[in-house]
C-alpha cells in the first residue's frame, strides 16, 4: 500500500501510521489549508508510541479499509504524536474533558475546517467509530451553521479556561492544613490513591516526604502511608522484577498487574524519589531499586550518544506483557531445582496468576521466606540472584516491545536530575560523569541560539521547544551544579531563565505560557499549571526561581517565585494531588530555606557526607579553594580566606553560622535544626 504523508515524519508512532489505507498529514499548515480548502471537518488523533489502546484501534479502524475510505472522503484527517506536540494534545484533551466529563489516549477530536472542536472521544470500536464518522460528516453537510455556534462557543470556553490572574490570598496553607486535604485521597490499606488504576506519581509521593520532614504529627499515618506505597510499588508486578525499572501503571488495586509500558519520564522521577526516600529511611531495598532502575534505563533506553529514548511499547508480537511474563513450566525448564524457591518467592502459580501466565511479584511475609525455607538472607538473595540472570538470558532471546526511539529534551533533563539524585545518594563517581556527559550534550545539541528544542531522532531536530524543555533544563542544571559545584550550570540555568522571559512570559500575570511567542499559535494559547504525572511546567520555573534566587542573593527572583506560589495558592487544598510540587515550595517557605556553603580543598568529600544529614531539605553550594575564583553571591561573600582550610557554613535563609571546619560540627548543628 502507498504510504501516506506521514511517511516524512521521524516520529516512531506517526510512523507506525505511515502505511495505514487512512490518509494522514502531520499536523501543519499543509493538512490546514486542505481543510479551509475544501471546507472539510479535521479529524485529530492524537496518541503515543506506547499507547496500548491506540495500537487496537489503529488495528480495528485506520487499516480498516471501509473505516479508512469513510475517513478520507469525509474528512482532513492528521495523526499526532503527544509526547512530541503536547501543545496540541493540552487543547484538544481539554476540549474532550469539557464535551465528555473525560479524557485519555487515543484521542480522537473532530473539528471544523478552522481547528475548532466540535466532537471527540477516546478509543473507539470500528463500528461505532464508522457511525460516528457518518453522522458528524452529515451534520456538518445539513448543520453548518449549528455547528459552528458550538464550536466557537467551545472554543471560547477554552480560552476562557487558561489561567490568568493572580489570586490575591496570600496567606499559604501550613503542613497541617495540607496533609487534611490530602489525606481523603490516600489509600491507607494498599498505598497510593484510592482505587485503580494505580500511577506510581512520584511528584506526589515526594511532597509526602517533605511533609514528613515538617514532623506534623505522632502517630505516623503518613510516614506508614507513605512507605506501604514505596514498598508496594518496588515489591508489585508494576516493577519489572527481573529487569529494573517501572511500567506505566497497575490496573488493578495492588500494583500486581501492569499496563507493560515503560516510560521515561517515570523512571526519571522515581530515581529522584527513591533517592530521597533512601536518605530518609536507609532501606536497602530503595537502593537496590535505584542501582537496578540505572541499569534498566542504560541497557535498553540509553542511545549511542548518550542520551535516552522515550518508552518501551506494553507489547510484543502483537500480545500485551508478552516479554515479562512466564509459565512455570518455562521456570521449571530454566532453573532446575532452584524453580520451587524462584515460584514460591515470586508468587508463581501453575496455572497462571494472569491471563494463563505469571507475573512476578513479591509480599513481604512473616517470618521472611528465607527463613521458612533454611536460608541465610545472603544466601537466599544469591540464588534469586542467579534465577534472574538466568531468566534474563532467556528473556533476551524473546522478541522485545517496540522503542519509541525519539529523545525528548524535557524527558533527559528529568533523567539528569534523576541520575545527581541517585548520585547524592549512592555517591558512585560514574553517576556523576554520566549526568554532566548528558547535561553537555543536551546543551550543545538542543539549543541554538536564544531558543532550546523539544526532540531530537538521529540527526534531526525539528520541533521548538515548550516550557517544560526550559524549566525542566534549568531545573537539571541547578541540581547538577549542587552535586559538581561547578558554576557553569548556574550560569547556564540563568540562561535559560533569560530565554524563558523572552519567549514565554505573560506580561500582564505572574505564570507563564507553554508554547513560545514565536510559534504559530493555537486555538488557544494554554498555561501549564496543574501538576500529573511530571510536575507542571510553571510550579519547575517557580522552583527556579526560587533556588537561582537563593544562590545569587536575587530577590527579584524570589519575589518573582513566591508570585508564582500566590497564582494557585487558592487551588492547593481544594484539588490537593494536582499541585504538589507547588505545595513543596510552599512547604519550603514555610520551613525557612536551609543553606549550606562547603569551601576549601575537601568541599566534594564534605558534600557527600553531609547529603545524609538528618536534614533532607537543603541546598548545597560550595567550591574547591584551588585558585578558582566563585561567580556566585552565596559564596564570594564567604571566601575571604588564605589558610586553604575546608569550611562549612550553615545557613538559613541567609543568616549563616560561623564556619565549621569538620563535618561532625555540622551534623550536629543540622541534627539541632532539623
Amino acid at each position: 500500500m502507498e504510504p501516506n504523508e506521514l511517511i516524512h515524519e521521524t516520529s516512531p508512532y506517526l510512523l507506525q501510521h505511515a502505511h495505514n489505507p487512512v490518509k494522514w498529514f502531520p499536523w501543519g499548515e499543509k493538512a490546514l489549508e486542505k481543510a479551509r480548502q475544501e471546507n472539510k471537518l479535521i479529524l485529530v488523533s492524537i496518541g503515543y508510541s506506547a499507547c496500548h489502546w491506540c495500537h487496537v484501534m489503529e488495528r480495528e479502524c485506520f487499516e480498516d479499509l471501509t473505516v479508512a475510505g469513510i475517513m478520507n472522503t469525509n474528512f482532513v484527517c492528521i495523526k499526532v504524536d503527544r509526547e512530541e506536540r503536547p501543545d496540541i494534545d493540552q487543547v484538544y484533551l481539554e476540549a474532550v474533558q469539557i464535551m465528555t466529563g473525560h479524557g485519555g489516549w487515543p484521542l480522537n477530536c473532530i473539528c471544523l475546517p478552522n481547528q475548532e472542536p466540535l466532537y471527540g472521544g477516546t478509543y473507539f470500536p470500528r463500528e461505532d467509530w464508522k457511525n460516528i464518522l457518518i453522522n458528524l460528516a452529515t451534520y456538518w453537510e445539513k448543520n453548518a451553521a449549528e455547528a459552528k455556534t458550538y464550536a466557537s462557543s467551545l472554543t471560547q470556553e477554552l480560552q476562557d479556561k487558561s489561567f490568568r490572574g493572580i489570586q490575591k490570598e496570600i496567606n499559604l496553607p501550613n503542613a497541617k492544613e495540607f496533609e487534611t486535604a490530602w489525606t481523603p485521597y490516600l489509600d491507607f490499606k494498599d498505598g497510593g490513591f484510592r482505587g485503580a488504576p494505580k500511577f506510581p506519581l512520584p511528584c506526589a509521593w515526594t511532597f509526602l516526604l517533605d511533609l514528613l520532614g515538617t514532623k506534623i504529627r505522632e502517630d505516623g499515618e503518613i510516614q506508614n502511608f507513605l512507605f506501604l506505597t514505596l514498598d508496594r510499588m518496588v515489591q508489585g508486578g508494576i516493577y519489572d522484577q527481573l529487569g529494573g525499572g517501572f511500567s506505566r501503571y497497575s490496573t488493578d488495586n495492588h500494583w500486581f498487574a501492569p499496563h507493560f509500558e515503560k516510560m521515561l519520564y517515570d523512571n526519571a522521577q522515581l530515581l529522584s524519589l527513591y533517592a530521597y526516600a533512601y536518605k530518609v529511611s536507609n532501606n536497602p531495598e530503595y537502593a537496590q531499586a535505584i542501582r537496578d532502575t540505572l541499569h534498566f534505563l542504560d541497557r535498553d533506553l540509553r542511545s549511542k550518544q548518550g542520551l535516552y529514548y522515550s518508552a518501551l511499547d506494553a507489547d510484543s508480537e502483537g500480545v500485551e506483557g508478552k516479554y515479562y511474563v512466564w509459565t512455570q513450566n518455562e521456570l521449571k525448564n530454566h532453573l532446575g531445582s532452584l524453580e520451587p524457591l524462584f515460584s514460591l518467592y515470586y508468587h508463581i502459580q501453575p496455572e497462571g496468576n494472569w491471563e494463563g501466565s505469571n507475573i512476578l511479584y513479591r509480599r513481604p511475609s512473616q517470618p521472611p521466606v528465607h527463613e521458612k525455607m533454611g536460608y541465610s538472607k545472603q544466601e537466599w538473595d544469591k540464588e534469586m540472584d542467579k534465577c534472574k540472570r538466568t531468566l534474563m538470558t532467556v528473556r533476551y532471546t524473546r522478541v522485545p516491545p517496540g522503542l519509541d526511539n525519539k529523545i525528548l529534551c524535557s524527558w533527559n533533563a528529568l533523567m539528569i536530575k534523576g541520575i545527581c539524585d541517585a548520585y547524592r545518594s549512592l555517591p558512585e563517581p560514574s553517576l556523576l560523569e554520566n549526568a554532566i556527559s548528558l547535561a553537555r550534550y543536551i546543551w550543545e545539541n538542543f539549543k541554538s541560539g536564544k531558543k532550546i528544542y523539544r526532540m531530537k531522532k538521529e540527526e534531526h531536530i525539528g520541533i521548538p521547544g515548550f516550557l517544560d524543555d526550559y524549566a525542566f533544563l534549568a531545573d537539571a542544571f541547578l541540581h547538577l551544579y549542587q552535586v559538581s559545584f561547578e558554576e557553569e550550570w548556574v550560569i547556564k540555568a540563568e540562561e535559560i531563565l533569560e530565554m524563558i522571559e523572552m519567549g514565554f512570559q505573560d506580561p500582564d500575570h505572574a505564570l507563564f505560557y507553554y508554547t513560545h511567542i514565536d510559534e504559530k499559535s493555537l486555538i488557544a494559547r494554554k498555561k501549564e499549571i496543574q501538576d500529573s504525572v511530571t510536575p507542571s511546567s510553571n510550579s519547575v520555573l517557580a522552583w527556579v526561581y526560587y533556588t537561582m534566587g537563593k544562590l545569587l542573593y536575587n530577590e527579584v527572583f524570589l519575589q518573582k517565585a513566591g508570585e508564582m506560589l500566590e497564582a494557585v495558592c487558592s487551588k492547593m487544598l481544594h484539588y490537593a494531588p494536582s499541585y504538589a510540587n507547588w505545595s513543596r515550595l510552599a512547604l519550603e517557605l514555610e520551613r525557612g530555606s536551609l543553606e549550606i556553603s562547603i569551601l576549601g580543598p575537601e568541599a566534594i568529600e564534605y558534600r557527600k557526607e553531609i547529603e545524609f544529614s538528618p536534614n533532607p531539605h537543603k541546598m548545597l553550594s560550595g567550591i574547591v579553594m584551588n585558585g578558582s575564583e566563585s561567580h556566585l553571591p552565596i559564596i564570594k561573600e564567604k571566601s575571604l580566606n588564605n589558610d586553604k582550610k575546608t569550611r562549612i557554613y550553615i545557613c538559613r535563609n541567609q543568616v549563616c553560622s560561623a564556619p565549621l571546619f569538620n563535618v561532625q560540627e555540622a551534623l550536629s548543628l543540622l541534627a539541632s535544626m532539623d
